[in-house]
């Protein structure tokens, strides 16, 4: 049985959990944000509390779940990794410690740590994980779309849409310069560089702050008192791809009545494809000549989304059978198996040199490159 601890106790660390358990895993200790709530999340949780991160080492955990703040994640990454244990990490993998530096480099760094460890490292971008999603992958990478055209689409939300919501994300000392594009937009560049296979390589930005300032999210001496807004609640990022694809994202967690829209249409010289992750157990494909519906069907399709298909047609499948294959997939990585499309810290590295280019990109106004080095080049 894989032994797990878990580092953070937010809706997020609740859903890492249920995934934990439904892969047959035993919980063995929680970390939460003070001592006393460790105490009150373990007996809740039927587990041992983690008080400090060096009581890590005494749980000889298998796998560490970090699902902590951003601005924990390498201190927690490292003490996990450096403890033994396999580690899944909630991106990002890092934020900057200052301005100048760049995520990717603190990303980088964590990943090589890794791999010199011999761990299984890996990052939940679980959209990958809907049936659909693997579908139309299957078909692009079998040529089925032709040549792309336009890949464009929008990740929306409306949870900061109250003046007077807030959440540690709002603040880049926590979160990381960058929230809005970071939290969802990386999904949304990962997908579709998942399933088309085209590789950012420049970008443009606009960012902008709609509400400037909001309730401090800390509460206790600060209860009451707002903070000036430092990350951006929506922006929207014109890209080109490395073969020259255009393309376009816009994110939003600003926008009424979108609890969680990951959309996206990949449109090819012979077939587009549609999927929208809110309602996915279906997408759309379209051609010059017809159109059609394809449907999540149980024991039809390509391999990857039959084996993702654990719910009979009809019966929806959704974000959380997402997160539970990407946790087992996870887990038979550490086991020695190899099921294809499992994210890892390479990644996550990825998703930071993105964030890093758009994040640049909109405070210079200028067209900014993706690059695998160390430094982000104008374009």
């Amino acid at each position: 049985m894989t032994r797990v601890a878990i580092l953070g106790t937010g809706m997020i660390g609740a859903v890492h959990r249920r995934a934990a358990l439904l892969a047959g895993a035993e919980i063995v200790g929680v970390l939460a944000s003070t001592p006393d709530r460790s105490d009150r999340i373990a007996t809740a949780w039927g587990t041992a509390p983690i008080r400090s991160l060096r009581d890590l080492d005494a749980l000889e955990a298998d796998v560490v779940h970090v699902c902590s703040p951003n601005a924990l994640h390498v201190e927690h990454t490292r003490a996990a990794l450096d403890g033994g244990a396999h580690v899944i990490c909630e991106k990002p993998l890092s934020v900057a410690s200052d301005q100048a530096a760049a995520l990717a480099d603190h990303a980088a760094a964590l990943a090589d740590h890794a791999a010199a460890l011999g761990r299984v490292a890996t990052v939940p971008f679980v959209y990958r994980f809907h049936p659909l999603v693997r579908e139309i992958r299957a078909r692009a990478l079998a040529g089925g779309f032709g040549a792309w055209q336009l890949l464009h689409g929008s990740y929306l939300q409306d949870w900061l849409l109250p003046s007077g919501a807030t959440n540690w994300r709002v603040d880049a000392a926590q979160g990381g310069p960058s929230r809005t594009f970071a939290d969802i937009g990386s999904h949304w560049c990962d997908l579709m560089e998942f399933v088309t296979g085209e590789r950012i390589e420049t970008v443009i930005c606009e960012m902008t702050t709609t509400i400037p300032e909001r309730p401090v999210p800390s509460g206790g001496a600060h209860a009451g008192e707002r903070m000036r807004v430092d990350t951006e609640d929506a922006a929207a990022v014109l890209f080109r791809t490395r073969s020259g694809v255009l393309g376009s994202v816009t994110v939003s967690q600003v926008s009424a009545g979108r609890k969680n829209r990951l959309w996206f249409e990949f449109d090819g010289a012979e077939k587009s494809a549609v999927f929208d992750q809110e309602n996915p157990e279906t997408a759309w494909l379209g051609s010059e000549a017809s159109d059609e519906i394809i449907r999540r069907t149980a024991g039809h399709g390509a391999p990857d989304a039959r084996r993702l298909s654990t719910l009979p047609a009809g019966h929806p499948q959704g974000y959380a059978q997402c997160f539970e294959a990407f946790v087992d997939d996870t887990y038979a990585a550490v086991r020695g198996e190899h099921r294809d499309g499992l994210p890892t810290f390479a990644d996550g590295v990825r998703s930071a040199r993105i964030v890093d280019a758009v994040v640049e990109s909109a405070r210079t106004g200028t067209r900014v490159a993706v690059v695998d080095h160390r430094e982000l080049i104008h374009a």
